[in-house]
């Protein structure tokens, strides 16, 4: 529902310099469509590159109403001449709750009235609110992307007779970037001319691809089914060299994740990244749950994907094949350490591709590759 050439307007209140604003931040790193703007009242003003690290010029202002001047005026008419693609303001917070604050709820109604349409991943469903839903002008929309796929059904390990390559990122934790990582991935891939697919499963990955599943919001019966649903079509079309990049969510190790086993048997990835941040030894917002050893992990990791193929599969079964290795919050000269020593421990290559770029995970995945097939 989002097109590459849509212009956006990011709502990203409070939640700029954070985490919780991480959906937006996601989004202004790699949509390559345009975002006029980020409202976020405790930032207006600033330049966004030297407070987030994201190069990209797009000006922060403190409400909707500083915002509008900036969209194309033929993005707010009624009816929006030419077959133009209209604006859309877009939530980029992911509160504790998912609810939606008064401060933004009233910057969407002045949105709203403007003639946007909105897209949202909060828990709290923006189109049941009968105010927002009265003020959306014809032709315009309100996308809840934490909505069940229609025609939900039970998996089945379909999947598993996929052509193309399924790369699964999984993490030792939540938010250490598994969704990054495969963009970084798809990025390189594309950049050297391969068919690389992003299987999006979050809400940022949703609008970043303009389509996707958001896993979180499906019941636990149906998950690994719409996992399934959604990698096969991503496949319509692609080759045996075509390559699925599929977007990771939770963690084996959370204690209040339940998102890697329906990927893991929706997907029936061929290969695993493991995703971790340097440094890491315990669940970041319970530190009373250590993470295990890397190794311990990815035996784990590699048992679990082993069980529920169908005998008749031709590949053996995934195993982890590289580690992305977060190290945004290192020096230079420390995260090239933290790589060094991760080699070292797990005996697999290593990179960190945000920092890096996804080229040398990539030549390293392909050298993998080539060598099994050989």
């Amino acid at each position: 529902m989002l097109s590459p050439d849509t212009p956006v307007v990011l709502l990203q209140h409070h939640g700029l310099d954070n985490l919780g604003g991480k959906t937006g931040l996601a989004l202004l790193r790699y949509r390559r469509g345009p975002v006029v703007a980020v409202i976020d009242p405790d930032h207006a003003g600033e330049d966004l590159e030297r407070l987030t690290g994201i190069r990209r010029a797009v000006p922060v202002v403190g409400s909707m109403r500083e915002a509008l001047p900036l969209l194309p005026a033929a993005a707010l008419a009624d009816p929006i001449p030419g077959g133009a693609p209209g604006a859309v303001a877009v939530v980029g917070l992911a509160p504790s709750g998912g609810r939606l604050s008064a401060e933004l709820h009233a910057d969407l109604v002045v949105g709203l009235e403007a003639g946007l349409s909105v897209a949202s991943g909060l828990h709290s469903r923006l189109g049941d609110d009968p105010q927002l839903a009265a003020l959306l002008r014809p032709g315009r929309w309100i996308w809840d992307l934490r909505r069940e796929p229609d025609d939900l059904v039970v998996g089945s390990a379909r999947a598993a007779a996929l052509a193309p390559r399924r790369l699964l990122a999984v993490g030792s934790d939540m938010s250490v970037g598994k969704m990054s990582a495969c963009l970084e991935l798809q990025a390189a891939a594309l950049r050297a001319g391969l068919d690389a697919r992003f299987v999006a499963t979050g809400q940022a990955g949703i609008l970043i691809a303009g389509r996707g599943l958001a896993l979180d919001a499906v019941r636990v019966d149906y998950a690994a089914g719409a996992v399934e649903q959604a990698v096969l079509h991503a496949a319509e079309g692609a080759g045996p060299d075509a390559l699925l990049l599929v977007e990771g969510q939770g963690s084996i190790c959370h204690p209040g994740s339940t998102a890697t086993l329906p990927l893991l048997r929706g997907s029936q990835p061929t290969d695993l990244l493991l995703v971790h941040r340097a440094g890491q030894t315990t669940i970041r917002n319970q530190p009373q749950i250590p993470l295990p050893p890397i190794d311990r992990l990815i035996a784990a990791l590699e048992a679990m994907v082993a069980l529920a193929r169908p005998s008749a599969a031709a590949a053996p079964p995934a195993r982890v094949v590289a580690i992305a290795l977060n190290t945004g919050h290192l020096a230079p000269e420390q995260a090239e350490a933290a790589l060094e020593a991760m080699v070292a421990l797990s005996g697999l290559p290593c990179h960190d591709p945000v920092r890096d770029g996804g080229e040398s995970l990539l030549a390293d995945l392909r050298h993998g590759w080539a060598s099994a097939a050989g």
